[in-house]
């Protein structure tokens, strides 16, 4: 146990690795050494970040506090703190169930945790942040909360309307981590084509993105979170136009039929979002689109679905991830609909859909062999470098593998890679320059 040091532990999405980082950064301003991750406490306090999505999501983040209670009881932890979405929701329930936890903190009240540390005076430290990530690259949080009321989602209950950052605050942060080496920023969002609505009624992604790019030392800009309806179709101009912009847009589209759409309450039809995607790749040719679906919404039945397997097939999305729906407490189908769609009707479906795109993944992968693309190195895993191109955001999307054997390699640095072999999820080159 290791005086002055901190464990932040971070689950679910990078919205709240974004948060997490904030924190470490405010916190190590203060004097304490921050250890970000780790499996086991190394310092006299920890602090779990939760997130409180989908009830796998859920139960990891309560497994996660128990664990670290445990550790507490065992005299391997002092003080033991826990914030993000979960105890956004469920404070009271959490407080009751585990009362191990020194204290609770909800989603947007953490810096209070500072100043319960005896550390008030350095609450001046707001702008910091302690890069997590790869010193290459950076996730770029733009804006809170939602406007969106999808039926499904329990988000605008636990982060509240959508809310903007200043264009001019995030800016001056870009500026800030491209002085400190980072190249490559992943913009994230509840719901980034929403930005600066709440400000003034208009959309200003377009703005900010361009405005972004024309920042020196800015390599890649990658979006991600989209929503179909009320698409700023100007987005696609800066795309196309800026080179230092990827040609990826991750859009979660969740479901085709218009009969499951409705009952989401997605506010967009089959018709618009086919149009959209048309319009999308027409406008941005080689772009790469990454979207989520979902079945077994309620009331979804055997030809809604077949019709989201068409659906898949006619789009040919370069990336696509599925789950299977959950109710959500308080939410407007946990409240209006019966889950009705057994489990093992469900999870057959979403076999059968990720089967499909697990053949056409391998199919769009295996139409780059021999061509030559600019990879970013973001690290050494046994006998590979492993790498991404443009059209890959971290964790998520297929991976370049390069021969270690080859040439000694830079990470953070970008090389031009012959692609020489594709699998279904990853790729194989070799170095060019």
């Amino acid at each position: 146990m290791k005086k002055n040091t901190i464990d932040i532990i971070t689950m679910g999405c990078s919205k709240n690795l974004v948060d997490s980082e904030r924190l470490m950064g405010r916190l190590e301003a203060c004097g304490y050494h921050c250890v970000h991750d780790s499996k086991n406490p190394q310092g006299e306090i920890a602090v779990i970040n939760t997130c409180g999505f989908i009830q796998d999501a859920k139960q990891e983040s309560i497994d996660t506090i128990l664990e670290f209670a445990q550790a507490k009881e065992e005299g391997r932890l002092k003080k033991l703190y826990v914030m993000g979405c979960l105890s956004q929701r469920y404070r009271e329930e959490l407080e009751t169930e585990i009362p191990q936890v020194d204290k609770y903190y909800g989603k947007f009240d953490f810096n209070q945790l500072i100043a319960d540390l005896g550390k008030a005076d350095m609450i001046s430290c707001e702008g910091r942040r302690h890069i997590t990530t790869p010193r290459h690259y950076a996730y770029l949080k733009i804006s809170e909360g939602c406007d969106r009321h999808c039926a499904y989602c329990a988000i605008p209950i636990m982060t509240g309307g959508h809310v903007s950052r200043p264009m001019d605050e995030i800016l001056d942060e870009v500026r800030q981590l491209v002085a400190e080496g980072t190249t490559e920023f992943q913009v994230i969002a509840q719901e980034l084509t929403y930005y600066g609505v709440d400000m003034d009624g208009r959309q200003h992604i377009a703005e900010l993105v361009s405005r972004m790019a024309d920042i020196h030392g800015v390599k890649w800009i990658r979006l991600h979170y989209a929503y179909p309806a009320h698409f700023p179709w100007q987005l696609l101009d800066v795309m196309r136009e800026k080179p230092n912009v990827c040609k990826y847009m991750d859009i979660a589209l969740q479901h085709i039929s218009d009969n499951v759409l409705m009952r989401m309450k997605r506010n967009v039809t089959k018709t618009e979002t086919m149009a959209l995607i048309e319009r999308m790749r027409r406008e941005v040719p080689g772009i790469h689109i990454r979207t989520t679906l979902m079945v077994g919404f309620p009331g979804e039945t055997d030809e809604d679905f077949e019709e989201l397997m068409d659906f898949v097939r006619w789009a040919r999305f370069e990336r696509m991830g599925a789950f299977a729906y959950s109710e959500e407490d308080d939410t407007y189908s946990a409240t209006h609909y019966e889950d009705d769609v057994p489990e093992n009707v469900k999870n057959g479906r979403l076999g059968r859909l990720m089967a499909l795109q697990q053949q056409i993944s391998a199919e769009i992968e295996a139409e780059k062999v021999g061509r030559t693309m600019e990879v970013v190195i973001d690290r050494k895993e046994g006998d590979y470098y492993v790498g991404r191109t443009e059209f890959c955001s971290p964790e998520v999307d297929p991976e370049v593998l390069i021969p270690a054997a080859e040439r000694s390699l830079c990470t953070g640095h970008f090389y031009d890679v012959l692609i020489t072999g594709a699998e279904e999820f990853d790729l194989y080159g070799t170095t060019l320059s």
